[in-house]
């Protein structure tokens, strides 16, 4: 490689790395807001019965323009460039934010799923431009390792996120209503956060008009709608749905298994899922050192300070936090020695995997099936360690479902098959409203099952559909 393509790769995955830190973040802010939109909204008074399948909406309806908006997005990009489609896609999610703060001060539900629908398909476009941009950046056989560097960062904000919802926002709202408040100043908690977020897009939007990329170009003769005649494109679609199902859906039960079944304080429980985005973050760094082309020894000299940041990661999350309106920091070792040595099992299951792409997939889509099960079948102080710990497994899927996906295409095909295996995306809206049906009809345990099917598929995948050409 010469000093002109290093020198190309790192502009281009340096910028990438910044993209994929704003839409993981914008993401999980939202997931993470759904006990306080069912506070602030008082959804439990306004759909009785329901209240669970409407806060799921919160997800249903940010993952939904993914299935309305990513084919488009695609075509879109391949003919403005992938710079001006992050730049459209970032001024859309600053007009998303901002739609936040009339939705919750006139306290309307559905003007606040509409700007969760614009600031998603922002998303959209950011997602859609950012996957085949890495993947065409270098090498096929590097394309996984450079998948979950991005990714990796984009599971730092993941992790932020939700703590931060937990201790600046759901925290001081819960407090309010404690003090007397009326919902409609509870609620009022919600927009600022939303308000800085999309102030902040439009400064980024606004340095990348000034960044020169490096370009992308493929095999002008090759059909663009090609990339749909390819077998692995139409089945990682498939493996994406179920992936992004899976992880959103446990994720958005987390909270709930800790208040009903542990009987947890709802901001504590919103802060704890954290935990499961911070392993998500975690195996993500060791993907991308394990799937890639160094050398042994360095890999697991890296892999070593991985384990390092992940007990300090651990040790954070459980002794930072907010009672009674104070922050306050309870110094809990213990927990970052329980967060190591999930990240250690994590690193050997990587080791076992051999640096192969679907291999390592096939292994961890199978740990995943065992853990929620786990979550399903055993008490409750057990449950929710297993199904804190999918987080780490969930880790290198979408990067190795999504390459996989794409192997063997000419970049020229890249955005109309990023398009396609971004629309089932879709999988983040209809599995957790899924589950959300379910825990209001059966039970919340029940509901468990729905990601269980899903990683099934995954394991599927990963071994024998990801071969098929």
């Amino acid at each position: 490689m010469t000093s002109q393509s290093n020198s190309n790769l790192r502009i281009g995955m340096t910028f990438m790395a910044s993209i994929f830190f704003v839409f993981g973040f914008i993401t999980n802010f939202n997931i993470a807001m759904k006990d306080q939109v069912q506070l602030a909204f008082d959804l439990k008074a306004l759909y009785p019965g329901w209240e669970n399948f409407f806060a799921q909406l919160v997800n249903g309806v940010f993952f939904f323009a993914y299935f309305c908006f990513s084919f488009v997005c695609g075509m879109v990009i391949r003919k403005i460039g992938y710079k001006n489609g992050v730049i459209a896609g970032l001024a859309l999610v600053a007009a998303g934010s901002y739609l936040f703060f009339p939705a919750v001060s006139v306290l309307s539900y559905p003007l606040f799923l509409g700007a969760i629908f614009v600031m998603a398909t922002g998303v959209v476009f950011l997602q859609t431009a950012a996957n085949p941009y890495v993947v065409a950046l270098g090498s096929q056989e590097s394309a996984p390792a450079r998948l979950n560097l991005t990714q990796a960062l984009n599971g730092v904000a993941t992790t932020i996120a939700p703590y931060l919802a937990g201790i600046l926002v759901l925290a001081p709202a819960v407090l309010a209503l404690k003090s007397g408040a009326s919902a409609q100043e509870a609620a009022n908690f919600v927009k600022m956060p939303f308000v800085i977020i999309g102030s902040i897009v439009v400064l980024i939007a606004i340095g990348i008009l000034f960044i020169k990329l490096p370009e992308i170009s493929g095999n002008e003769t090759v059909a663009s709608m090609s990339a749909l005649k390819k077998p692995q494109v139409w089945l990682g679609a498939i493996g994406i749905f179920c992936y992004v199902g899976a992880e959103v859906g446990t994720a958005s039960q987390l909270s709930s298994y800790m208040i009903n079944l542990l009987d947890m304080a709802k901001d504590e429980a919103v802060k704890l899922t954290a935990i499961y985005w911070g392993g998500n973050m975690i195996g993500r760094f060791f993907g991308s050192v394990m799937l890639g082309t160094l050398p042994k020894t360095r890999k697991y000299k890296y892999s070593l300070f991985i384990s390092i940041f992940a007990f300090f990661v651990g040790w954070l999350i459980f002794s930072a936090g907010v009672k009674d309106g104070q922050f306050i920091f309870e110094s809990k070792p213990v927990y970052g020695l329980i967060f190591f040595s999930i990240a250690m099992v994590n690193f050997l299951l990587m080791v076992l995997g051999k640096g192969i792409a679907n291999v390592s997939l096939g292994i961890f889509g199978a740990t995943n099936m065992l853990l929620v099960l786990a979550g399903f079948l055993l008490p409750p102080q057990i449950g929710i360690w297993c199904l804190l710990s999918v987080g780490f497994f969930n880790s290198i899927m979408f990067p190795n479902i999504f390459s996989l996906g794409v192997r063997d295409l000419d970049p020229s095909e890249m955005p109309i098959a990023s398009g396609t295996i971004n629309t089932l995306i879709v999988g983040g809206s209809v599995v957790p409203v899924v589950m959300g049906a379910i825990t209001d009809s059966v039970s919340l345990k029940a509901a468990l099952l729905v990601p269980v099917l899903c990683y099934g598929y995954i394991t599927f995948f990963a071994l024998k559909g990801s071969k098929i050409r």
